[in-house]
């Protein structure tokens, strides 16, 4: 996280949400937004990261704003709960940064028929088996090693390459943002690099802030979407958090490297180098955004083969099928990633490249978007939070199409430094923090432990109570941790 504060102007415009305004840093083009409170108002004024707000408001193309959500936090070039609308028409960029070096980062909850009462006396042994069972940790190769050929395909069909390898059923891909797949990836441009380190890591859990995590529904606030979403009251499900691993991180850092030199070819400048960025439609922009779908597509697979892998689990702890066990997938989004996409921009339909970073879609009742089967209702948004506390199931709103480019929240959002908080806790420490709190935790590293304790994180509650008091979506249901595995 930045050390330093931010000092400048942040006006309040509803309760929920302040104003960076465009005189505030020569070369923005269009205000900042920031969704928070006075409470995360106060938070994020002790990082900088409403600066990178502002250097994002300088980008070529950005439409209305630049925009941050609750969950902001320091990162690289965007912060991380940043979004951005730029169009390709007017000169618009796609921009690395605003995406991440983890590419179609993302969430997957999956539901079950099992309750609190028949997991709770085996939840030890059921996260024992699960840990066993799923590579976790930076750099750990899995069982599911693929050769170039078939990761290309892998990379051009998304899930659907998993499902047809016996790995999952079509529901899953109904039910998956993009039903699993973003068109017209190329997986040609995709580095030997990224390929040689994605070949043996689709289905590997990673280390950071990812997880597989047991959750038991303890509160159901709106019970006619929650029917629709199939959660109920005592119920258990499995929350994965993973995105492209190694491949997806050397994609990004190959395309900044390209594009290091981008602004001054095409005639542009920007604020902050890490902000690289090539417009949409050249050759250097198609290039990048044909990779970038090639690795979210691996992403959408590695959270395939997790649940796959977490089924079989289950299955082999409770004696009987997946199927049996109603372990449906509820829904799949992802949190870091551009995608082209139709919003209204003063009165005129537009087609713009939405760079979320830390950020999820919250797509309304009725868009085309949403899956068939929740679109009377409207897209569920997963929001993970800390081990110690909650995870939350949203659904989307019209307000995020009028305030935020079809966007909410993606979690809690660091309040603390990796290094600070390990300089709080040692890993043993918050192992026994979070049994007392009734939550059991496996990691492979006791540093990676420390780091992602619940102290490190805003509330999620609060950040979840803002983009619902902004319209932007709804809450749905409450998810209190159980058991988690963590790299």
């Amino acid at each position: 996280m930045s050390k330093s504060a931010f000092t400048g102007p942040l006006e309040r415009i509803d309760p929920c949400c302040v104003r960076i305004p465009s005189w505030y840093k020569q070369g923005m083009r269009v205000p900042g937004l920031l969704f928070v409170d006075e409470n995360l108002l106060d938070q994020c004024r002790k990082d900088n990261a409403p600066d990178q707000v502002a250097n994002v408001a300088c980008l070529p193309g950005i439409q209305k704003a630049s925009i941050a959500m609750p969950d902001i936090h320091w990162g690289y070039g965007f912060c991380i709960g940043g979004v951005a609308a730029t169009d390709p028409e007017e000169g618009g960029v796609i921009c690395p940064g605003g995406i991440g070096y983890d590419i179609n980062c993302g969430v997957r909850l999956v539901r079950t028929n099992l309750t609190l009462d028949e997991v709770k006396p085996r939840m030890r042994e059921l996260v024992k088996a699960l840990f066993q069972q799923i590579p976790t940790g930076a750099g750990q190769s899995g069982s599911f090693v693929f050769t170039e050929k078939e990761l290309k395909e892998l990379m051009a069909r998304g899930a659907s390459y998993c499902v047809g390898r016996g790995w999952g059923v079509s529901h899953d891909l109904e039910v998956t943002e993009s039903n699993g797949c973003i068109p017209d990836a190329e997986p040609d441009y995709v580095s030997d690099r990224a390929i040689s380190r994605g070949k043996d890591q689709c289905g590997t859990l990673g280390s950071g802030n990812h997880f597989l995590e047991v959750q038991v529904v303890d509160h159901v606030f709106d019970p006619e979407v929650g029917k629709v979403f199939g959660l109920e009251l005592g119920q258990i499900v499995v929350l994965i958090h993973s995105g492209s691993r190694g491949l997806g991180y050397q994609v990004c850092e190959d395309y900044l490297v390209l594009f290091r030199d981008m602004p001054k070819k095409y005639g542009f400048e920007i604020p902050d180098r890490q902000l690289a960025s090539a417009p949409a439609n050249s050759p250097e922009g198609r290039r990048y955004i044909g990779a970038m779908r090639a690795a979210a597509n691996f992403g959408f697979c590695n959270r395939q083969l997790l649940m796959h892998q977490a089924r079989q689990v289950f299955a082999k702890i409770f004696q009987r099928s997946w199927q049996d066990l109603g372990m449906s997938m509820l829904y799949d989004v992802a949190h870091n990633i551009a995608k082209l996409e139709e919003h209204s921009v003063d009165g005129v339909k537009k087609k713009l490249w939405v760079h979320r970073k830390g950020a999820t879609r919250a797509f309304p009742a009725g868009h085309p978007e949403v899956p068939e089967v929740y679109r009377s209702v409207g897209q569920p948004v997963i929001i993970p939070g800390d081990m110690g506390r909650a995870s939350w199931v949203l659904v989307g709103l019209p307000g995020s199409m009028e305030r935020s480019f079809g966007t909410t929240c993606h979690g809690a959002g660091r309040a603390m430094s990796r290094t600070a908080a390990v300089a709080r806790a040692s890993g043993e420490k918050v192992v026994k923090e979070l049994e007392a709190r009734g939550v059991i935790a496996m990691s492979q590293s006791k540093r990676g432990l420390a780091e992602e304790q619940p102290q490190a994180y805003k509330n999620v509650d609060e950040v979840v109570e803002v983009v619902h008091g902004a319209g932007l979506s709804a809450r749905v249901a409450r998810l209190r941790p159980l058991g988690v595995i963590k790299g």
